[in-house]
């Protein structure tokens, strides 16, 4: 796969790089910043594009950044890294595009295995979430605000959060060890107490249901 990194800490940055190419990627631009990046990718798109969150130009660089290449190659995956699980960092993100995109702790990524799936599964069109944010979304709510959330079954929040890491309904059934029928209808059940309905595809409806979860939590209206 071809990958470019962007990255303004040395150290990590050239880690990153001894990384993939060890998991056999093909590093095309390594740069400190995002208008490095942009410019390094103008004329040569890659598969997947690695954004440290918090770099240059500004201190949110890469969300910055990302829309700049969003906005240049659609197509092209966006693999956000960074120290902090933050779900404001994630509705923007998600603002950015609903498919082919990642988030991703820093630590949590420096192994050829975990680093190779998520960069896979980016490039087959997922969207894949650090599973620490994905499970305080569907936490439950503090008695003192109304969320969503609480109109959800114990066994809804587990199907949203293996959702919001980007599950398939095949693997949601897997790891719950129940049907493929039975996924089915937990989600219908979700996007029925959400009041997602009308002709937005599934694969929308999934994100707007992790979107109003991260805005519930945030106390957004």
């Amino acid at each position: 796969m071809r990958v470019a990194v962007a990255e303004d800490g040395a150290l990590f940055r050239q880690g990153l790089v001894m990384l993939l190419e060890a998991s056999g990627h093909e590093v095309v631009a390594c740069v400190p910043g995002g208008d490095e990046l942009v410019a390094a990718l103008a004329n040569d798109p890659v598969d997947v594009a690695l954004l440290d969150i918090r770099m240059p130009p500004e201190p949110d660089g890469g969300l910055v950044t990302a829309e700049r290449l969003r906005a240049a190659h659609p197509e092209m995956g966006l693999l956000f890294l960074s120290h902090y699980a933050e779900s404001h960092y994630l509705v923007r993100i998600l603002e950015i595009g609903t498919d082919r995109v990642g988030y991703r702790l820093k630590e949590k990524v420096g192994s050829v295995e975990v680093l190779s799936d998520t960069l896979s599964r980016i490039a087959d069109g997922e969207i894949v979430i650090e599973p620490v944010l994905a499970k305080r979304l569907v936490e439950k709510p503090r008695n003192d605000r109304k969320d969503v959330v609480a109109a959800l079954s114990e066994r809804e929040r587990d199907v949203l959060k293996l959702m919001a890491e980007g599950r398939s309904n095949g693997g949601i059934a897997s790891t719950l060890f129940v049907s493929g029928k039975a996924v089915e209808k937990h989600i219908a059940s979700i996007f029925d107490k959400l009041g997602l309905h009308g002709d937005a595809s599934v694969h929308h409806r999934r994100v707007l249901a992790v979107l109003t979860y991260l805005r519930s939590q945030r106390g957004e209206s």
